[in-house]
């Protein structure tokens, strides 16, 4: 059996991870605050990353959206802790009163144990960066990164709008401050090649991170993306691809990372292509085949 797993998981999954280190069934609540991205409100670019679609916009306040998801997890798990998850566009990116009464309704409400923050790395103020570490000494503070590649040509594409870089200094910057980071990446970026996606993941693995969210591209309605795929056609990954990615990628990360997603979650109604990221459950079960078929797990191929 894999180190980190007390299942048939052959990688470092964010389940086990949670029940061991809390001894508790634990669910994000993903939030929408309302905040905007410097990518998109004009102050570095205004279209955003080619592939954003704008997310829902709630009526609801930060309190009644998590408790409406609380309420439903309540009926299974009465006993569930619970992380307030900072989704949607670039959630340090406001004025540092907003963020502290956003984040701080949220760490108040009942059994709330920690905070998951999806940000950029050119959006941190040192401002902010000091009120952060002083909430990770208080609660289970994650930042998450957007990275999506270490391609310089390929982020210029999709308009990433910062430098590789930029990232290096914000890990640096939060791990001085032993913040958690998890970085998201995205497979299948168009006219990146398999080895590319690879260099990506062995890039990270030599960084002092603490978990990965795989993700794959997923062509929406009403994006540049959209736009582009319908002029230049250019390739999606077959699902057989993109596993045989993913296991090669799991197979160059430390054990101790965590793997906090390893495929695309994208609305159904919202996607174009490719439409085998609709059977969530499939990709995920066959990466497992395809690792138990290798006879392979996570960290395998770091020392060859």
């Amino acid at each position: 059996m894999f180190k980190y797993s007390n299942s048939n998981k052959r990688y470092h999954t964010l389940d086990y991870f949670y029940k061991n280190k809390f001894n508790s069934k634990v669910f994000k609540v993903s939030l929408n605050a309302g905040f905007t991205c410097p990518n998109i409100d004009g102050s570095i670019g205004s279209n955003g990353c080619i592939y954003c679609s704008e997310f829902n916009t709630f009526n609801e306040d930060l309190a009644t959206q998590f408790n409406t998801v609380k309420e439903v997890m309540l009926n299974k798990w009465p006993k569930a802790k619970y992380i307030g998850y900072f989704q949607a566009h670039t959630n340090t990116y406001a004025p540092i009163n907003e963020l502290k009464e956003k984040y701080e309704t949220i760490l108040n409400m009942d059994n709330v144990i920690g905070l998951n923050i999806a940000t950029r790395a050119d959006s941190i103020t040192d401002e902010c960066l000091e009120y952060l570490s002083e909430l990770n000494k208080r609660t289970f503070l994650t930042v998450e990164l957007g990275l999506q590649t270490i391609h310089e040509k390929t982020s210029t594409l999709i308009n990433r709008c910062h430098t590789l870089e930029c990232f290096e200094d914000m890990v640096l910057k939060l791990r001085n401050h032993n913040i958690n980071i998890v970085v998201h990446i995205i497979n299948g970026l168009p006219y990146e090649t398999k080895d590319m996606m690879i260099d990506t993941v062995k890039y990270l693995n030599n960084l002092d991170i603490q978990g990965i969210k795989i993700h794959m591209l997923s062509i929406n309605k009403n994006t540049q993306l959209e736009t582009m795929y319908k002029e230049d056609n250019f390739k999606t990954l077959s699902r057989d691809e993109y596993i045989n990615i993913v296991c090669d990628q799991l197979e160059y990360l430390r054990p101790e990372i965590v793997i906090h997603r390893a495929t695309g979650d994208p609305e159904v109604k919202d996607l174009i292509e490719p439409t085998w990221l609709i059977k969530k459950a499939t990709v995920l079960n066959d990466i497992d085949k395809e690792m138990a078929k290798r006879s392979s797990y996570q960290g395998i191929k770091i020392s060859k």
